[in-house]
This record gives C-alpha cells, structure tokens and sequence, in this order.
C-alpha cells in the first residue's frame, strides 16, 4: 500500500483529501502545521508521495519541499491558491514534481497522484541484482549480502524496474518522463539525473566511474547490471 502525506492546515480540505486517497486504498498521513509536519521529517522524506500547500504555519511549503529534496527523491505534488505561472516554475525549480492550483478538481488530482505513483508490475523475479546489492522488488529493500542497505521509494523502484526492462539499451530523459512521471507531469530531466546520481551512490563502488548507471551524452542513460 502507497503511503501518502499531506500537509494542509484548511481542515476540511485536508480532511477531503484524506478520504477520498484512503478511498483510492492509499495509506494517508494528514499534517495540520508546517512546523509539526517537520518535526515528523523522517516520516516525510520516507512516505511514497507528498503533497503540500504553500501556505502554512511556521513553515511554508515550499520550505518543507526544499528540505525534503535535499535527503529525499520521494515524488512531491505541491497545492496553492497562487496558480501563476511563476509560482509554478518557484514550486518545481524547489523539487516539486508537480503543482495544482486551487481551487482543484478532485478528479484532477486523483489523476496526477496516480500519475505520480503509476502502477507496479512484477511479472517476474521480484529480484533485480546489482552489483553486490540486491533489490526486492517486492519490500522496496535494498540488501548486501544478510544486511539490509536501505528502503526506496516506491518511485525508485519503479525506475529500476524500467531500466531493467531496457537493459543494455540507450533509454532517452524523454522516454523515462513519459514511463514512469506520465506526459502530464511538470517533472524535468534533473530530477531523473537526481536519481541517478542517488543510485550510483547507493550501488557503484566507485560513483564517479559507474559501471551499472551509464549516462549517454546529449540522449540519457543505459542500465548494465
């Protein structure tokens, strides 16, 4: 189950929210205080999505969502009743994957978390190895040997998964955005190279000369486990 959390000091808005994702079979946190919501840091930067407003006590959102980003790739869906375009381009030039003005559709919104969160498909080996890490599929741990490394995100996963499809193929930044963000997204190309760089972090022995994550100057990347 995806675990969403939402920080949204309107209660009725927040509360609507909650319903209607705990509808959809999600997991949901509901934060109330920009300031709380950050004392439960961890607890952020480790869910499967979150969605903030840009107006709230203490701390606002976009400071939460500079935060985050700095220790975390978790996909994040910013909510604000200034919808401008230079708003916009504040709220992703932060991190932000995405940005929704308010009011908002619920429909609409539904559409862009599950654009977030695309659905898993394991066919197959819920183990994909590399190097001397492996990586279940399943749990989202990444383990070496009988020591367990780290969780991903549920995004993560769903990247590796897809260059696992593609191995040994050059895959372009265009491919991987319309795969894994959908072409609805306002997620740019950094973001996939922000993954790569915490990939190569987590499985390269030596970052700076990868053997698994190749980059393709100009065109992408290309997955060698």
């Amino acid at each position: 189950m995806n675990r969403i959390c939402i920080v949204e000091d309107e209660e009725s808005i927040g509360e609507l929210l909650k319903m209607n994702l705990e509808m959809e079979d999600f997991e949901v946190h509901l934060f109330n205080h920009g300031g709380r919501a950050m004392e439960e840091f961890d607890q952020l930067i480790s869910s499967d999505l979150l969605i903030l407003d840009v107006m709230l006590p203490e701390k606002s959102g976009l400071e939460i969502c500079e935060a985050v980003r700095q220790k975390s790739q978790v996909p994040i869906l910013i909510l604000s009743a200034k919808g401008s375009t230079s708003d916009r381009i504040q709220g992703l030039k932060l991190g932000a994957n995405d940005y929704l003005a308010k009011p908002f559709d619920l429909e609409e919104l539904l559409l862009r978390v599950n654009n977030l969160l695309p659905k898993q498909e394991n066919g197959g080996n819920p183990i994909l190895k590399i190097g001397k890490r492996e990586v279940n599929l399943d749990t989202f741990d990444v383990s070496e040997g009988d020591k367990k490394v780290k969780t991903l995100s549920k995004r993560e996963v769903e990247l590796l998964e897809f260059f696992s499809e593609k191995e040994g193929q050059v895959v372009s930044r265009d491919e991987i955005l319309d795969r894994i963000w959908g072409t609805d997204s306002f997620t740019t190309s950094r973001t996939i190279d922000n993954y790569i760089l915490s990939f190569r972090k987590l499985f390269e022995v030596d970052p700076k000369d990868p053997k698994y994550f190749h980059s393709i100057r100009s065109v992408g990347y290309k997955f060698t486990p």
